[in-house]
């Protein structure tokens, strides 16, 4: 069973020899899409046989589907990989030893992802298993189009869960991590606004049926409770349901660090950025001045539309379920 792994890259490379390590056993093709590295990454990916592209960088919605749409894709399924994550052997063996098994109604599957964190596995805190759906038949899935949170989606068939993880473990220090969260923070709030105002299309195809479950429900619970609360309780009560009840405080001294860093300070950053933004377009009414204000100060080239709807028109019905 032929298996493309596509792998989005920028100044990746204290991490890219290591992800595609990671996949070469059960790979038949690694395509890297660089983003314009000054580091050596693109060099790096070469030379481990990788076939690389460069492609300026909107966001990794965008930026992703762009390959989808357009690299020769040579293999029946399509794995999605970040330079900074890494498919253990276990997963690697079960993609091996199930794949090919599959009825041709699965389209799709759901893989766990664990954090790594301080050279610590995060175990708590609600952060294993962080089930996605990474791996899916060419042809049947899509990334949603979103500035932030995007996952792939399915249609056509079923999707299965796999019992391997793959482990986020990037290497950087504090200070990547704070800036990577701050941008991240910007994007988000990008989001949250468009929710509130319908400024432009949002994709709505994530749900049960098109991805995991736990992926879906936490989309809902975001965008339909979290964010209709004021962000300076709602940041102080995630941290505090992660830490507490969720068990986080088993994680020990990097755990904490990194519980109310992700989980209070960001959720926090987020709201205050979206804030910040809204304050900032209060006294405008057009969408189109609203974006074009937005995009000035985020630095992200934002699009009025005169409805939001989804931008693409995916049927219900032919979207997976999960089992």
């Amino acid at each position: 069973m032929s298996i493309t792994a596509i792998i989005l890259t920028w100044n990746e490379a204290r991490h890219i020899e290591r992800a595609i390590r990671s996949i070469q056993a059960f790979t038949s093709q690694i395509c890297v899409v660089d983003s314009g590295s000054t580091d050596g990454t693109t060099d790096i990916a070469r030379r481990l046989g990788a076939e690389v592209v460069t492609h300026a960088f909107v966001n990794q919605a965008k930026q992703f589907q762009w390959a989808l749409d357009t690299l020769d894709v040579h293999g029946e399924w399509v794995l999605r990989l970040d330079a900074d994550e890494i498919i253990e052997p276990d997963l690697a063996r079960e993609i091996v030893d199930k794949l090919p098994h599959l009825p041709p109604d699965v389209v799709g599957v759901n893989l766990k992802r664990k954090h790594i964190f301080m050279d610590r596995w995060v175990r708590h805190g609600g952060r294993y298993p962080l089930v996605m759906l990474r791996l899916w038949r060419h042809g049947s899935g899509r990334v949603e189009d979103r500035w932030m949170d995007e996952h792939v989606v399915v249609r056509g068939g079923s999707t299965v869960t796999f019992d391997g993880s793959f482990a986020d473990h990037n290497l950087n220090d504090l200070s990547y991590l704070t800036d990577k969260h701050n941008k991240y923070a910007t994007r988000e709030a990008i989001e949250v606004l468009n929710q509130r105002l319908g400024l432009f299309a949002r994709d709505g195809a994530l749900n049960a049926r098109s991805a995991s479950h736990q992926a879906a429900f936490k989309r809902w619970a975001k965008e339909r409770i979290y964010n209709r609360i004021p962000f300076t309780v709602s940041a102080t009560l995630y941290f505090l349901w992660r830490y507490i009840f969720q068990l986080g405080f088993l994680d020990g001294r990097s755990g904490l660090v990194y519980h109310f860093l992700q989980g209070g300070w960001y959720r926090f950053l987020v709201g205050a950025r979206v804030m910040e933004l809204e304050q900032a377009v209060a006294h405008l009414r057009d969408k189109a001045d609203i974006c074009a204000e937005l995009s000035r100060l985020t630095g992200h080239k934002l699009v009025a539309a005169s409805k939001a709807t989804p931008p693409s028109n995916v049927n219900d019905s032919q979207l997976a379920p999960r089992h």
